[in-house]
């Protein structure tokens, strides 16, 4: 199989569709059929399941999909290189990253990125600890920020902490101190998210066994601090995405201090391209100096 039957394999996984995969690398939709029934031949196998809904991928499709996945970031990896050597720059750097990174962090990091590598692309996918993490395990991102607790045993390079807060709604009696300890919290009414979501704050309530009774559960961050602005509960957040959330709630910091650790994650050191590579050591060089 070539380099090109690979592509076609990934392009009508991406885009579910034979029509819209011809259509992302110029081909006929006659070419990507051809190629994708010469794949299954010569393999002895169905690779895809065509119905009305659209395409989806067989058990043995999807057990191929990280090795051909692999080949092709493999292959990006070597052109990149060639590029660099003559002198060149370019390739494209996939990043996951969860709701506070992408709306604090994120876009001065890709900003200041461009202005020294204009001809590297960068996509961003949004999404929660589990979907990041998911996402570096089958290849869909290069590059993933997670918390050290949800890294699910990939490398992660830690960069920065950020310290958790306890939210509640305005004027909530907390006997006149500037500060919560978490046995305060015992028996309140939270909003929650879920674990794929909050797994730090999880982690958290199970470090200090306070078990909370919740009515609502709710998946955004937005979302969260909403409900307890309206007093249905409060919350503990990371003071990243307090620092962005204009809402009217009373925010007090955790005594003692309990903290995520925030890093960047890959999937294998050895896939690396040149081009990702560029955008980790940005990434760590840029947080490390604020």
């Amino acid at each position: 199989m070539t380099i090109l039957a690979y592509q076609v394999f990934y392009a009508v996984v991406k885009e579910r569709s034979f029509q819209k995969a011809a259509e992302s690398l110029n081909l006929t939709p006659s070419a990507i059929s051809h190629t994708i029934s010469s794949m299954e031949k010569e393999l002895g196998f169905p690779l895809f399941v065509r119905s009305k809904q659209g395409v989806q991928l067989t058990g043995y499709g999807e057990s191929l999909r990280p090795y051909i996945l692999n080949v092709l970031q493999s292959e990006d990896s070597l052109q990149e290189a060639i590029a660099q050597m003559n002198g060149l720059e370019k390739g494209t750097v996939k990043i996951g990253a969860f709701n506070s990174i992408c709306t604090t962090l994120l876009p001065q990091l890709i900003k200041s990125f461009r202005e020294q590598h204009p001809s590297i692309e960068i996509e961003v996918y949004q999404g929660t600890y589990d979907d990041v993490l998911k996402w570096i395990k089958n290849g869909t991102v290069d590059l993933g920020f997670l918390s050290i607790s949800s890294a699910g045993g990939l490398p992660i390079i830690p960069l920065f902490k950020d310290r958790l807060v306890s939210v509640m709604p305005k004027g909530t009696n907390v006997g006149g101190k500037e500060f919560v300890r978490m046995e305060d919290l015992r028996g309140k009414g939270f909003v929650s998210q879920r674990e794929s979501t909050d797994a730090d704050i999880q982690n958290l309530l199970k470090k200090y066994d306070v078990e909370v009774q919740s009515n609502c559960h709710v998946v955004d961050d937005q979302s969260t601090i909403a409900m307890v602005e309206s007093g249905l509960g409060i919350c503990i957040m990371p003071s990243l995405l307090m620092s962005t959330m204009r809402s009217d709630v009373d925010i007090y910091p955790i005594e003692p201090p309990e903290y995520r650790v925030i890093g960047i994650c890959t999937k294998k050191e050895m896939i690396i391209s040149p081009a990702v590579n560029s955008m980790r050591e940005h990434i760590i060089k840029t947080l490390k100096e604020i």
